[in-house]
């Protein structure tokens, strides 16, 4: 049985390798680390299917070491172990080095990172971890530290026709027409491996329809309706989601709309977005326009009563209206301002005036005594009746944008603080 089509195209030599020009053309970071001589520990960071195995195994090859591969999906401390027994004893033997591969490091937890950091150290072995996950999060600090980062790229569409070229190369009995290269590549979305899996899947196909050229209609007959890569967890999500808030942000309907199609398409869960996109209207909007914080709350009821795909549609609704809807941040600042004032400040305690009284007693103390009831008043405002804590001045957190509702709201705070100085000037206790 021959090997899969991705491990029979499997770069051979670095030039061989398709993408990642960043950091392998000449000069750029990898390049000049194998050009060395001299590996060191490194993380690849990137998507699925961007070669980070393929270039852990070519500098083994380029620096003449020991690979040794684990999945942290699979092993445990156990086989860390004996990964480390084993370069001990190549090292003895043959003085050679040794590279430690290990593919999806962010799910070894702490203790089992932790057992590489001595022979990392020693010099005994190099470390190359693979992951799909920020590093920043998911790899001990230590461990981080003692290896340098490269960021690796999903492989653009060029790079994609490439592979298709190289592997319809290995089978002379097929052809693709244009347009199918151009769906197989769309198919993969910058996932080379993905690419590589539906090419076999094809090519079973025309070898069972007995046909030479492969065409769209086959494509979409031996594929299916196979949905595009989307990491629902990784990075991937959590850049998409920072698009769909700032283009929100940025009053962009037209981009918002395909930030949450996009996400949708992908698998995102509605649920997740109707609430990502109730924040929005809190953090975004505020009382510019208090009715977007209702209307995205309709719209994720709506979607619990509709379900898919009934119900995206309310949620692109709401997003629309997001999008358009007057913008404002002040209660967002006025409450981290207060959130952090209170966390560095004392526990002071409420005014004697603003204390209820239910019992003689309390009354006896001057609970509520001096209180100034608002409704009795001109305007139904107590002017220059004090709220906050002894000691704290007015400290106007909440400074209302021009826009929108609040706008008005501006207009009514500066009247009522009018009537404050009015008050004082007067003399009046």
């Amino acid at each position: 049985m021959s090997a899969p089509l991705a491990e029979r195209l499997r770069p051979a030599v670095l030039d061989d390798v398709i993408g990642q020009e960043h950091l392998l053309a000449a000069g750029k970071p990898l390049r000049v680390a194998f050009e060395s001589g001299q590996p060191h520990s490194m993380i690849l960071w990137g998507p699925p299917g961007v070669g980070k195995t393929t270039l852990a195994r070519l500098m083994a090859q380029g620096f003449n070491a020991e690979f040794i591969a684990l999945s942290a999906v699979l092993s445990g401390v156990k086989d860390i172990r004996e990964a480390v027994e084993r370069a001990q004893v190549i090292q003895a033997n043959s003085g050679r080095q040794t590279i430690l591969f290990v593919d999806e490091v962010h799910r070894f937890n702490k203790s089992q990172q932790d057992a590489f950091l001595p022979h990392v150290e020693s010099g005994l072995l190099t470390f190359i971890g693979a992951t799909t996950e920020n590093p920043s999060f998911e790899v001990n600090g230590a461990l981080l530290s003692r290896a340098s980062v490269y960021v690796l790229k999903s492989l653009t569409n060029d790079d994609l026709l490439q592979l298709v070229e190289r592997a319809m190369a290995i089978d002379h009995e097929f052809s693709v027409d244009q347009e199918a290269k151009q769906l197989l590549a769309a198919s993969a979305d910058g996932d080379g491996r993905k690419l590589l899996n539906n090419i076999e899947i094809v090519l079973r196909a025309a070898h069972q329809k007995k046909v030479s050229v492969i065409d769209v209609a086959l494509l979409k007959e031996s594929l299916g309706d196979s949905l595009r890569h989307f990491d629902k967890g990784g990075d991937a999500f959590y850049d998409q989601i920072s698009a769909l808030h700032k283009s929100v942000r940025g009053s962009n309907p037209d981009a918002a709309l395909y930030w949450l199609v996009r996400m949708l398409d992908g698998g995102a869960d509605p649920r997740y977005l109707s609430r990502r996109l109730i924040r929005m209207a809190s953090e975004d909007i505020g009382l510019a326009d208090p009715r977007a914080l209702r209307l995205t709350l309709d719209a994720a009821e709506s979607y619990e009563r509709l379900g898919s795909p009934e119900g995206e549609l309310a949620l692109a609704e709401a997003v629309v209206y997001l999008a358009c809807a007057a913008k404002s941040n002040a209660v967002y600042n006025a409450y981290n301002k207060v959130r952090s004032f209170i966390a560095n400040d004392v526990s002071r305690p409420v005014p004697e005036h603003l204390r209820n009284a239910p019992t003689k007693l309390m009354k006896e103390l001057g609970y509520g005594k001096l209180y100034r009831y608002a409704h009795d008043e001109p305007d139904a405002y107590a002017a220059g009746e004090t709220y906050l804590p002894e000691g704290i001045r007015e400290p106007s957190w909440y400074q209302p944008s021009p826009r929108g509702l609040e706008g008005k709201i501006a207009e009514k705070l500066a009247y009522l603080r009018q009537l404050d100085s009015d008050y004082k000037t007067s003399g009046k206790k």
